[in-house]
Formats: structure tokens, sequence, C-alpha cells
């Protein structure tokens, strides 16, 4: 080893009573293809340069928002 490298050992209990839940458990993700509109897509990428989020997760937080707002599509 060089005199660079720090071995750095695991304590033999680690004390977890501060921390805090895991907001990911329980939430699956799943792959789909969708063939959307690419006026739309431009609109999610523009949103995405300009905020710096990457545009599918704007379309996941929309699409979210949509559900928990219980909105639903009205036809004319």
């Amino acid at each position: 080893m060089s005199s660079t490298e720090e071995i750095t050992e695991m304590p033999a209990e680690v004390d977890f009573s501060n921390s805090a839940p895991n907001p990911y458990v329980g939430k699956v993700r799943r792959r789909v293809t969708m063939n959307i509109d690419g006026e739309n897509i431009d609109y999610f990428k523009a949103e995405a340069a300009r905020t710096g989020i990457p545009y599918q997760v704007i379309i996941n937080m929309y699409l979210t928002e949509c559900r928990e707002q219980g909105k639903h599509l009205t036809f004319a």
C-alpha cells in the first residue's frame, strides 16, 4: 500500500437510532415505452434545461401531481 491510502475499519456496531427511514422503500418504477408527440418532448426537455432536472423526472413529477390531485381527462 502506498502512504496515501488510508485504511478505515468498520466499527463493530453502528448506531442507526437517529437515522431517517428510506422514502423510496416500496416505490417500484417500471420501464415503459410510449409514443409521445415531439412538441411535448421538446417542451419537457426545455423545462429540463431550465431547471437542471432530467426531463423524464419532470414528466414523472407531472403525472404524480395529476394522480395525487385526482385529475381526470375531459373530452370535448
